[in-house]
Parts: structure tokens; C-alpha cells; sequence
């Protein structure tokens, strides 16, 4: 047996506990949360292996809601005491995978900073830079679930077709409007019958818990493509997510009201306390932090966007993940994509000394994030990191 000493106030203390996925060399990948800069087995720790004692947490998320809060009590109560050596990794000696198996994807567009400044960049002479629809529903778009992958993964440039204003057609080659968008990720634990709606406020009961997410987008790529029916090709070629799902049982003191809506939502989007997170994201671009957008900026809710998911009586499943869309505060050092942050490319940013717009081969992009936790101290979030390698297709 061991003693575990972490700080009450470690951003990965016991009120938080994020739950990931980790292999050591020669074993197969097992469950575990990570406690200061230790990697716990779960299978271990709790005697639990039937849940545990695989390599993704989706047979753990089938088990609902109060199983999550059982097995959330019953972590904290063991690590105030001495735990099984075998159980325990230094953080520095494992490999992180994709903690869950990812079943579906969709991807929002929840932030009205970020929809009016790309309103204002794309449709400048509109009286109002929100489409129509924006502030009746959460807009959205379906991606690709097996793109989805695990912070430290390289991200190949994106190769396919593009046309500026001034091409008189269209041409092919890897995308020279390469972006990031700051994000955070929900991950569905018990998902909902097709033809039953989740309601709003009972999104709770489906929500496990929350990863960083980046939703690297080909500019020019996506330009070309998504009118009439919206990104794809631009999009679907990688999105990474942090290795820790923070449980949404750990951002009790995260909880804020979201901004006023208006006009009134229609009531299948109505809660009686609407609620955001108060989470502070910080964007690294080669080790320069550029932005720091904020969470609780953002129009829709994670239990809005649910509902709005399922309203028309589409099923979610265990390990469905739906994304926030980039998250942009109303200031320029607070928007959470590189478009917005540069202008379109006429504000280039200093980074390291250099000026930049879009991102180049070799450049590393780092996400991170806190949240408020108890008693004055911080939940983490860990990182979604990634660096970007040539197209494999030439220009």
C-alpha cells in the first residue's frame, strides 16, 4: 500500500478526478482517474474489473447517472487513505489514449461573439451579422465521430479543393487557411430512444462530463464547399480532444447563468435557471498564448444544445460527443479562432516574434482550460495538443 499526498488545491485533486484511459508498456489500456500527477486504476483501486479493466470508459457510462455519483463517492473515500502500489503510475510513465469510444459527432455554434464576428468578416454589408435563425436555435452540423482523436496525435494539412475570389475556377492542392477552433466537448453517457426527445431539463441525467476540444478547420476548404449544406471536407479531416473527461459532477461550482436570451426561447429550449460554466480556456501557439477565451460567454447551453440534438426525435448513444463550437469572448484577445483573431487574415498576431495569420507546417497548438472547483480552488482540464505535419499530397 501507498500514500497519495496531493494538495487539496491540485487542479486534479479529489474534487475533481477526471477519468481517462492509460497503457503501460507490455499491458493491454485500462480505466483510471488522475489524482495530482498520479494515474489511478480504477480496476485496481476499486475491485471493479468487469467495468474497469478495459480500455474505454463506455461500459462505465452505460451505467447512468447514479452509478457515476456511487463510484465518484467511493474514488474520493479510498484516495483518503493508503491505496494498492499496483494501482498508482507517475502521470510521466504512461501513455493516454482516447478515453472513450467516440459513437456519434456534432459540432454547435453556440458563441454569438464568434457568429458575429464570422457574420461581420463574411457579410459585411448585412445589417445584422447573426443569420436569422441564430438566436432561436442552436445551429449545428454533423462531423465525422472516427476523425476524433486523442491530444499528442500530429494532425496531417488537409489537401482538397478551394477558389478564391480572384480564381476564375476551382483548384486542389493542401489548404494554405489552416485554423483551430477552442471548443469544449460533451460526452453523452446514457443517450435517449429514437423518437424520444431528451428533455432540457433533464440533460443532467445524460451529460457525463466535459473534454477540450479542438476543431481544426480548413478555411479555404470550407469556403468552397458549405454553401448549400454546410462544412465538411473543411472539417472532417481531424478534431482533438484532451485524454480527461472531467465529470460534470466536479463543476458544481462552475455553474454560472447563461447571458439573457432574446427573443424568448421556444419552450423545448426553456429551463427555469439556464446554465453555462464558467471555464477559462487559453490557446498556446508555439508556446505563445494568443488567446484566452472564456466559457461563460456563450449564448446556448450544453443542456440546450442536447435537447435541440434530440428534439426531432434523433437518438443519442453511450459515447456520442457534442461540441460547443469555437468559444470567443468580446474582446479580440479572447476569440478562439485564428480567422477571427487575425481578421481573415488582415491582423496578423505576434507569435514568438513573428507575424502570423494562419497555421504553418511544424506549428504546435496547446489548449488548456480551468474551472472554478470548491473552496477557492481549480478544476483542470489537462490539454489538447497537436502539431501540424505536411500534406502528404504535395501542393
Amino acid at each position: 500500500m501507498t500514500t497519495l499526498d496531493v494538495p487539496p488545491d491540485d487542479p486534479f485533486g479529489r474534487h475533481n478526478l477526471p477519468y481517462g484511459v492509460y497503457t503501460v508498456a507490455g499491458q493491454a489500456p485500462r480505466v483510471a482517474v488522475r489524482y495530482g500527477d498520479h494515474v489511478v486504476d480504477l480496476g485496481v483501486l476499486l475491485d471493479d474489473e468487469p467495468t474497469f479493466g478495459q480500455g474505454s470508459l463506455n461500459a462505465f457510462l452505460a451505467q447512468g447517472r447514479d452509478r457515476w455519483i456511487e463510484v465518484r463517492a467511493r474514488i474520493t473515500e479510498a484516495l483518503k487513505g493508503d491505496v494498492p502500489r499496483t494501482a498508482v503510475h507517475p502521470l510521466g510513465s504512461v501513455t493516454l489514449h482516447l478515453p472513450f469510444e467516440v459513437a456519434d459527432y456534432v459540432d454547435f455554434y453556440a458563441s454569438e461573439h464568434h457568429a458575429a464576428n464570422l457574420g461581420r468578416l463574411f457579410r459585411p454589408d448585412s445589417p445584422d451579422p447573426l443569420t436569422p435563425n441564430w438566436k432561436h436555435l442552436p445551429i449545428g452540423y454533423h462531423g465525422r465521430s472516427s476523425s476524433i482523436v486523442v491530444s499528442g496525435t500530429d494532425i496531417v494539412r488537409p489537401t482538397g479543393q478551394r477558389k478564391a475570389s480572384s480564381d476564375d475556377a476551382p483548384v486542389f492542392g493542401p489548404s494554405t487557411r489552416l485554423d483551430i477552433e477552442a471548443e469544449l466537448g460533451f460526452v453523452v453517457g446514457t443517450g435517449n430512444p429514437m423518437a424520444e426527445p431528451i428533455p432540457v431539463d433533464r440533460a443532467e441525467e445524460h451529460i457525463f462530463g466535459v473534454v477540450l476540444f479542438n476543431d481544426w478547420s480548413a478555411r479555404d476548404i470550407q469556403a468552397w464547399e458549405y454553401v448549400p449544406l454546410g462544412p465538411n471536407l473543411g472539417k472532417s479531416f481531424a478534431s482533438t480532444i484532451s485524454p480527461w473527461v472531467v465529470p460534470l459532477l466536479a463543476l458544481e461550482a462552475a455553474r454560472v447563468a447563461t447571458p439573457v436570451q432574446q427573443p424568448t426561447v421556444l419552450p423545448y429550449l426553456a429551463l427555469d435557471e439556464p446554465w453555462g460554466l464558467d471555464i477559462d480556456l487559453e490557446i498556446a501557439w508555439n508556446g505563445h498564448v494568443v488567446s484566452r477565451p472564456p466559457y461563460a460567454a456563450m449564448y446556448w447551453s450544453p443542456a440546450q444544445m442536447l435537447a435541440h440534438l434530440t428534439v426531432n426525435g434523433a437518438p443519442t448513444r453511450t459515447g456520442d460527443l457534442f461540441a460547443s463550437g469555437t468559444i470567443s469572448g468580446p474582446e479580440k484577445e479572447q476569440r478562439g479562432a485564428f480567422i477571427e483573431l487575425t481578421w481573415g487574415g488582415k491582423e496578423p498576431v505576434d507569435v514568438g516574434g513573428a507575424r502570423r495569420t494562419f497555421l504553418e507546417d511544424g506549428d504546435e497548438i496547446v489548449l488548456s482550460a480551468t474551472a472554478p472547483g470548491p473552496d477557492g480552488a481549480r478544476i483542470g482540464f489537462g490539454e489538447a495538443r497537436g502539431r501540424i505535419l505536411a500534406s502528404k499530397q504535395g501542393s
